[in-house]
């Protein structure tokens, strides 16, 4: 399961706070609210108005606020509510890490036990990883140990776990790791004294204020109404009616709750209703330097108050097939929780974020989306075309309800429109070196992606890069791999060790949606960005796109 990076996200929201540059918003609120400021409200509405769907939970400094925006079931005519259930990802890691310091605290074992002395079967180099190494993704394991929403067992799992390879040695450095969280669910397993399903429901979901969700496949379930999550626009394969085992996900994004249920669960781990007090020193002493201002916790990051003013401790995550995002925040200075869940991905819950936190934080008017110009779609169909640049690579401009969608093919075209708030073209160019040193096969990670892209069309003859994007929030670079029984157009993310964070075969190229500006230009509809890093413009059969590296023209030839 992914875990979305909010460093970008929580640099933004402190530029924010630092030049307080907000725009009060216009006063129309939506439905399904209680206890918010009708100020914020607006301000929320008109987010809903550029994308989001979801709802909003924030409690606690003197603020109380329920909100829910969108449809919950499109084709349905459901809507979003207060007591609607997203998959929340990642975030499930910061309830694993918290059952695991409760064991910690109850004497079951120690942060520095050795995983292989915890759970008989284990080898490998994950048997020598800690488990305080296991809670900080320094354990050195990576690869994946089973497909998400795939059947696994535990011993499969176990087994696959043991065969994962070592990227460093354990302690020295950080990779994100799923397998390392779902090695930790199998140590709750065996070491509890009740299954780990059981463990985490009866004793980390369960509050004095009530339940908190449960897992997004299987038993025990949430009470309450699922939302559908919508991928540019279309359903999410994964609705919850997988029926396992489960052990793919175990402890690495399984969890499904309302936003409400995570915000509650989010102020009773840091208050000591969760936890003891005890447990709760462990988690915020238990750390891992990232050099940035942010250190890594026990299922969290914990941000710098120098990058934002205040301390906050932030967990995140979402994507995949669900098509559910979430992501919560705890300022301890005012002890109030911000929980933020979705079912699109047209403004993420750590893009809202973005622009809500600055607006907790100070008590200032929240930020709204740029206005849009209005648009003859006469004018949009006027733009309609397949423009060449001269290294022959093509921009398919098509005409949209209120806007322009551009198709790129071929390395130039899409470096044309690279636009980032978060990438530098330099970071698009070192992502592509990895990709394409990935598939040159040298590594054992290398080595099986190579066998699973000639599984489906034959040996490999040849590999060309088709360019990278930054598509919901990460780096993504597209190559077109040539094989004896055909080609195939494949995307891949990599994090920061070279390894494979997501990918997608079959890949359709990179498109990107134009939103109007006035006289003829054009920007990308990213509604969160302070500036535009791309433009276009267009002229007759001329079309200019203006980036980071400068004008680029293509011409009309259809």
């Amino acid at each position: 399961m992914k875990r979305i990076s909010l460093n970008g996200s929580l640099i933004c929201a402190a530029a924010m706070l630092a030049s307080a540059c907000y725009t009060s918003a216009e006063s129309h609120q939506p439905d399904r609210a209680a206890g918010c400021e009708p100020e914020l409200l607006a301000a929320l509405g008109q987010w809903a108005d550029v994308g989001f769907s979801g709802t909003v939970a924030i409690e606690g400094g003197g603020r109380y606020c329920r909100a829910a925006f969108g449809s919950a079931d499109v084709a349905a005519g459901t809507a979003n509510t207060d007591a609607t259930v997203f998959g929340i990802g990642s975030v499930s890691k910061a309830f694993t890490a918290a059952a695991i310091l409760d064991l910690v605290d109850a004497d079951a074992f120690a942060l520095d036990d050795r995983a292989g002395d915890l759970l008989p079967g284990l080898g490998g180099p994950a048997a020598e990883a800690t488990v305080e190494q296991l809670l900080l993704h320094t354990s050195g394991i990576e690869g994946s140990h089973g497909a998400d929403h795939r059947p696994l067992d535990r011993d499969e799992a176990i087994a696959a776990i043991s065969a994962l390879e070592s990227a460093f040695p354990p302690g020295t450095d950080y990779l994100y790791s799923n397998a390392g969280y779902s090695l930790l669910a199998l140590i709750i397993d065996e070491q509890s004294g009740s299954s780990y399903r059981e463990y985490l429901d009866e004793q980390i979901l369960t509050l004095d204020s009530g339940h908190m969700g449960g897992f997004w496949d299987g038993e025990p379930a949430p009470a309450g109404p699922r939302a559908i999550g919508y991928t540019e626009g279309e359903p999410a394969p994964e609705t919850g009616g997988f029926a396992g085992p489960h052990w793919a996900m175990a402890g690495n994004g399984d969890l499904a709750m309302t936003a409400a249920e995570l915000g509650a669960g989010t102020a009773a781990l840091f208050t000591g209703e969760l936890l003891s007090p005890e447990a709760v020193d462990m988690l915020m002493s238990t750390g891992f330097d990232h050099g940035d201002g942010t250190t890594e916790l026990p299922g969290w990051v914990s941000i710098d108050p120098e990058l934002l003013g205040v301390p906050v401790i932030a967990a995140s995550g979402g994507g995949g097939d669900t098509g559910h995002s979430a992501v919560t925040v705890w300022l301890p200075e005012t002890a109030t929780t911000i929980a933020i869940a979705s079912n699109t991905d047209e403004v993420l819950p750590d893009e809202l974020l973005e622009v809500l936190l600055p607006a907790v934080v100070t008590g200032e008017p929240m930020a709204v989306p740029d206005e849009r110009a209005e648009v003859d779609p006469a004018e949009l169909q006027a733009r309609a075309g397949v423009y060449a640049l001269d290294s022959g690579s093509t921009l398919t401009v098509a005409a949209e309800d209120d806007g322009l969608l551009v198709t790129a093919e071929g390395a130039d075209a899409v470096a044309a429109m690279f636009g980032s708030d978060d990438f530098t073209v330099e970071d698009a160019a070192a992502h592509e070196d990895a990709v394409l040193a990935l598939l040159d096969g040298e590594s054992a990670v290398g080595r099986a992606e190579r066998d699973a892209i000639e599984a489906e069309i034959g040996p490999i003859t040849g590999v060309d890069l088709a360019g990278t994007a930054d598509e919901d929030g990460e780096l993504r670079t597209y190559v077109r791999v040539h094989g004896e029984d055909g080609d195939m157009l494949v995307w891949y993310a990599l994090d920061d060790q070279g390894q494979i964070a997501a990918l997608e075969y079959d890949a359709g190229p990179p498109a990107f949606t134009l939103v109007p500006m006035g006289e003829g230009e054009y920007r990308p509809d990213e509604p969160i960005a302070a500036e535009a890093a791309v433009e276009v413009s267009f002229q007759d059969d001329l079309m200019t796109v203006t980036g980071p590296d400068g004008a680029v023209d293509a011409r009309r030839t259809a």
